[in-house]
């Protein structure tokens, strides 16, 4: 949280959350949480740091869905809509997560994912997600 925040201008940060694991049912459960923050980098250049954090944290090649010491994704990133190879905003799965969904509603409810055309809160409220999602 420290390297995110002398790169960024750390707006709110959600409670920590527990989930059961995604895809992959036997390892532990993944912690979760949420940030909202001001910034001016590029799409590119938030991506570029996101990764810089992951392999600073010791984060290194594992199977899809599968343990890791940190993963960041970018879920919104105010109303853009980027889809290209290696990089989409808003977050894909999103809206089928509530891992996701319960922590960036904390730090931005009315926040509206533009390809939904709904809010946080909105999808949060209509997700079917079945796992097991805790405050810690």
């Amino acid at each position: 949280m420290d390297r995110l925040s002398r790169e960024t201008e750390l707006l709110a940060v959600s409670r920590m959350y527990a989930s059961e694991p995604f895809g992959r049912s036997h390892q532990p459960w993944f912690l979760n949480l949420a940030v909202r923050a001001a910034t001016r980098h590029s799409p590119w250049d938030l991506l570029a740091l996101a990764k810089r954090l992951e392999l600073e944290a010791g984060r290194r090649g594992g199977a899809r869905w599968g343990p890791r010491t940190l993963d960041v994704d970018i879920l919104l990133l105010g109303d853009a809509v980027i889809d290209l190879p290696g990089l989409v905003i808003p977050h894909a799965s999103m809206a089928q997560r509530r891992f996701c969904l319960l922590p960036a509603a904390e730090v931005a409810p009315g926040a509206v994912v533009p390809t939904y055309g709904r809010t946080v809160t909105q999808l949060l409220n209509a997700c079917e997600d079945p796992l097991e999602v805790i405050v810690l």
